[in-house]
């Protein structure tokens, strides 16, 4: 699970990690769930909403639709699936509670994703394809109260190192696992 704000590398991180990661892992993220929507659920008061200056709103059908995609990702990891989630909790601590009751069971490695505020928001203009302001409004406030077995920082890591740091520490998980003989659960980048 890696958490972060707007164009703080997760997306990159995660083509790494798929790159480098023994088996093959499914990228699922937020943008995922965003653009799957019904056009009429974005910029809408019930959905959600890009406000001018960066801040994102959403609504009771978002937060519905939501914690059905938490569920029906866990059920993939329940299946077997090996699953990447690039996610942005905007709630901080309250949306980590929210995955941690969807992914109950299933072990999971926490993983922030930190960018100092300026470089993201210059990533954000480079890209070209976010609203100015969102970057710098969420490096911080994503990751309040939540608790990580790992944080990487892209300030100045590229991409790639930061994906073998995380690489390290699923194989570390998964030879415990494996030690131990318990059975894989979600093995999670």
């Amino acid at each position: 699970m890696l958490n972060g704000g707007s164009s703080s590398g997760k997306s990159g991180i995660v083509r790494c990690l798929q790159a480098i990661l023994p088996d093959p892992w499914l990228a699922l993220g937020v943008d995922t769930l965003v653009d799957a929507m019904p056009a009429a659920m974005q910029a809408s008061e019930a959905g959600i909403d890009f406000t001018p200056d960066g801040q994102v709103k959403v609504g009771p059908d978002f937060v519905a639709l939501d914690a059905a995609w938490a569920e029906g990702v866990a059920a993939m990891a329940r299946a077997g699936a090996r699953v990447i989630v690039d996610d942005v909790f905007l709630g901080g601590a309250a949306s980590q509670q929210r995955w941690q009751k969807a992914l109950a069971g299933l072990e999971v490695l926490w993983v922030g994703v930190r960018c100092d505020s300026a470089v993201a928001a210059g990533r954000e203009i480079a890209r070209g394809d976010r609203i100015r302001g969102m970057a710098a409004s969420q490096a911080d406030v994503v990751h309040e109260g939540v608790l990580y077995d790992l944080v990487v920082d892209t300030t100045r890591a590229e991409s790639l190192a930061c994906a073998h740091e995380i690489a390290t520490a699923v194989s570390s998980r998964e030879a415990r696992r494996r030690r131990r003989g318990s059975p894989a659960r979600l093995r999670s980048g």
